[in-house]
């Protein structure tokens, strides 16, 4: 799709039409101004020649006052003008709401490169897994490596807390990687680039636009910038530091 495309926009044949209704309507009030100026001016010219008679007062005792018209356009009529509150736009949060069995667990938001995997573009002989990824209509063969010991990680992590995969990866790379890494529907949410903040050349995971209380909110990741906006909230995670097991791991060097 070309620029122009995108920044194109397109008129609704509904709104020229009421916009030409709009525009009528002041039309006839222009015109309306003007004949009440010219008779305010025959009147003033004409002011000896005027019948001072004063009209008596409706039986009720009320006068009779011009329709009021409110600032949002609304016509009433009276003297009470009825005020019609305006909602204000629901709030939209990144996670659907939280399933029966989660309710009551600590979110835990869990990354995915360099944290669950590490992927490269080069052959690597040992992949786990390897994804075609479309980029600029060429397929690229992406070679991913599992982290030691992260098929155990996310089937605890699944039964403790409501796990949610949040990466600034592109969603045609790190969906397809989450397909094959988590079998057991750990994951109840996945969240991709599109999902984070781009701040200061950064995309963050504003961890706020969850919809989930933040004291009860850990994020697992391998990079500060990722959480920068809550760093009170961030289990910093570092190559192989996870389990002892994986210190200076020959799949990771």
């Amino acid at each position: 799709m070309d620029n122009p495309s995108i920044i194109t926009q397109v008129t609704n044949p509904k709104e020229e039409e009421i916009l030409s209704c709009s525009q009528d309507k002041v039309s006839q009030c222009n015109l309306s101004l003007k004949k009440q100026r010219s008779r305010s001016i025959f009147s003033t010219l004409f002011c000896c020649f005027r019948d001072y008679n004063v009209e008596s007062p409706s039986p009720n005792g009320t006068s009779v006052l011009p329709p009021l018209v409110e600032e949002n356009g609304g016509l009433q009529k009276g003297d009470q003008m009825q005020v019609i509150p305006i909602p204000s736009p629901s709030a939209k949060y990144l996670l659907p709401e939280m399933t029966i069995s989660d309710y009551g667990k600590k979110c835990v938001v869990i990354d995915l490169d360099e944290t669950l995997v590490h992927s490269s573009f080069k052959p690597i002989s040992n992949a786990d897994f390897i994804v075609p990824v479309e980029i600029d209509g060429t397929i690229h063969q992406v070679y991913v490596l599992k982290r030691p010991h992260v098929d155990k990680f996310l089937q605890r992590m699944g039964d403790l807390f409501e796990c949610v995969l949040f990466t600034a990866s592109l969603a045609k790379y790190a969906d397809p990687v989450a397909d094959l890494l988590d079998r057991w529907g750990v994951f109840t949410a996945r969240l991709f680039r599109e999902s984070c903040v781009f701040h200061r050349g950064n995309y963050v995971k504003d961890l706020s636009r969850l919809g989930r209380e933040l004291s009860k909110v850990v994020i697992v990741d391998n990079s500060p910038a990722s959480y920068i906006f809550h760093p009170e909230n961030a289990k910093v995670t570092k190559r192989g530091s996870c389990d002892p097991r994986t210190l200076q791991h020959p799949r990771y060097e």
